[in-house]
């Protein structure tokens, strides 16, 4: 396989990685936003996905749907959505002949279901977390996609290289945002809401609770 293949490949892998890691971020952290009785601290997620210079962002962190609509769909913003899933549409187009059919007419179907307009409504003055489900959906299907169709050699290594170095990237990030937030207190609670949104926002919480449930009824067998 040549070099630039390799790369074009890895690179569509980070930037479908980023936007479904990002998706469930911004659906969290808005949900986290409404049971905030002050103003949602979005500052830090600002910085994270986008170039915003600090004065902009002062005054679109006031309102969480803004900052929706700027890092999910500006064109100009290198770290949106919109972004990584043109990138990611683009460097499929030109790499075809090393995917699937399958894949590449998933992440067609995801680029242009984000130009719809009915999306963007949906964020600005809908119900933003039907809209980013819907987002989300098309990342699960993409990745159910390349598991089922595509075949064990190079290209689907180079996939998945791409896919595990941006998830490692992005818990990377997702941890040291939380947990500044939390500002590590050995005696906080494990029932803190911010832990709770950190296990939401890297698709954990329901594996935690599970885990966690499965060790106490171990512990009491063996009791």
């Amino acid at each position: 396989m040549l070099s630039r293949v390799a790369e074009t490949i890895f690179w569509l892998a980070r930037y479908m990685e980023r936007t479904n890691g990002m998706l469930q971020v911004l659906r969290t952290n808005y949900i986290a936003s409404q049971d905030e009785e002050e103003e949602f601290p979005w500052r830090p997620y600002l910085q994270l996905y986008s170039q915003l210079k600090p004065e902009e962002m002062e005054v679109m962190e006031k309102s969480s749907r803004q900052v929706l609509k700027h890092l999910l769909f500006d064109k100009i913003n290198g770290g949106s959505a919109y972004y990584n899933i043109v990138q990611s549409r683009e460097n499929a187009r030109s790499i075809q002949d090393h995917i699937t059919k399958e894949v590449w007419q998933c992440l067609n179907d995801y680029y242009h279901f984000i130009h719809e307009p009915e999306v963007l409504t949906q964020v600005v003055s809908g119900d933003p977390v039907s809209a980013m489900d819907m987002l989300i959906r098309y990342c699960i299907l993409y990745n159910g996609t390349v598991n089922t169709t595509m075949t064990r050699d190079e290209g689907f290594i180079y996939l998945n290289i791409g896919k595990c170095l941006e998830k490692a990237i992005k818990t990377t990030d997702i941890l040291r945002l939380k947990l500044a937030e939390m500002n590590i207190d050995r005696q906080q609670s494990g029932e803190a809401p911010t832990l709770r949104y950190l296990l939401y926002s890297l698709y954990g919480f329901e594996l935690f609770v599970k885990r966690f449930k499965e060790l106490e009824i171990f512990k009491r067998l063996q009791d």
